[in-house]
């Protein structure tokens, strides 16, 4: 954050073109937010904070009645950007809580409180990345689903910081690459991300999973999670579900890897967690480099036909083998977890 504007990596773009998005108002980040300019449950979160951030100085002038009525709405605003990434309104929160004897300070501590939750990102996604790395065996072979690295985050990632940790201590891993349909995430952007950190990776069909399961090539699955209910049950990119059962089926243990602010206190299972419904265009159409390197969107399916598009499922915590969090690898279960909020 730099002043009143916001700086985010244009992720729409990637990995064809590498742009900075600057944001200079909270509609402007709650746009970005909602086009997936800025995506993944850290990201997505910091930049909810920072948008936070930009209502409060955008208020500033306002009297201590309409500012007060201004930054409740705006976070209204923000909260209904993207209904299922608890990280989003676990930051959102954070920053309206603070306080101040004057709005001067009541703005300035709000800056601070969107800067430290991204700094308690960037220092929880490296814990997650120690605890995960120990699940790493050498010449691991290591399934992920959708994008849950440093891109997602504000540094390090979740599913990905223990593969990179695992990279830093020589182990050599190697990383099938779900290409994450519709958005193509794991293609698009995790792919690109282990390009740039040097590790072995193939990307394949988001279908292709089971039959490297069925032949033993794939050692452990880690993925992100963008809300966990207190029982364990977590919501992830739309086809996390499929890969768990697959897991489950061929006995290959399945790893969750979030901190505890994508945790909500307030779901107690997976039936509480709203899925957020995305455009049918997201489906419909793809977009890439055209044989003169320009980036179109170009239709791939019939054209008479119209589609549905959930952005996330629910895969039960009985399925899941364990969540690694900052605080450790625990097992999903009830109990656990509300240990972890009193811890």
């Amino acid at each position: 954050m730099e002043g009143s504007n916001v700086l985010m990596v244009d992720q729409n773009k990637l990995p064809f073109e590498f742009s900075i998005y600057l944001s200079k108002d909270y509609i402007d980040t709650i746009k970005a937010i909602k086009s997936m300019t800025v995506r993944g449950a850290g990201a997505i979160g910091a930049a909810a904070g920072y948008a936070m951030a930009q209502a409060f100085i955008d208020g500033k002038d306002l009297s201590e009645e309409e500012f007060f009525y201004h930054v409740i709405y705006a976070g209204e605003c923000i909260k209904k950007s993207r209904p299922t990434a608890q990280n989003l309104f676990y930051a959102v929160d954070r920053v309206l809580n603070v306080n101040g004897s004057t709005v001067e300070e009541v703005v300035n501590n709000a800056v601070l409180e969107a800067q430290k939750i991204a700094d308690e990102d960037a220092e929880q996604s490296r814990e997650i990345g120690r605890y995960g790395s120990v699940l790493i065996k050498e010449n691991a072979k290591i399934l992920t689903h959708c994008n849950a690295g440093w891109l997602a985050f504000v540094d390090y990632g979740t599913a990905l910081s223990p593969i990179y940790i695992a990279k830093e201590q020589g182990k050599n891993p190697f990383v099938y690459v779900d290409e994450t349909r519709p958005r193509s995430q794991g293609a698009r952007l995790t792919a690109w991300e282990l390009c740039n950190e040097d590790i072995d990776h193939r990307i394949i069909s988001d279908n292709a999973a089971a039959y490297y399961m069925s032949k033993g090539l794939v050692d452990l699955v880690i993925v992100g999670a963008d809300r966990i209910a207190l029982n364990g049950d977590v919501a992830n990119k739309i086809g996390t579900l499929e890969k768990a059962i697959l897991a489950k089926h061929y006995g290959i243990p399945f790893y969750v890897a979030a901190p505890l602010s994508t945790f909500d206190a307030n779901c107690k299972s997976g039936n509480d967690i709203p899925i957020e419904e995305r455009s049918e265009e997201e489906v419909l159409y793809q977009t890439g480099l055209d044989s003169e390197g320009k980036l179109r969107k170009v239709l791939v399916a019939s054209p008479c036909s119209k589609a549905l598009n959930p952005a996330f499922d629910i895969t039960p915590s009985e399925i899941v083998t364990a969540i690694i969090t900052n605080k450790g690898i625990i097992e999903p279960r009830e109990n656990l977890i509300l240990e972890l909020f009193i811890s």
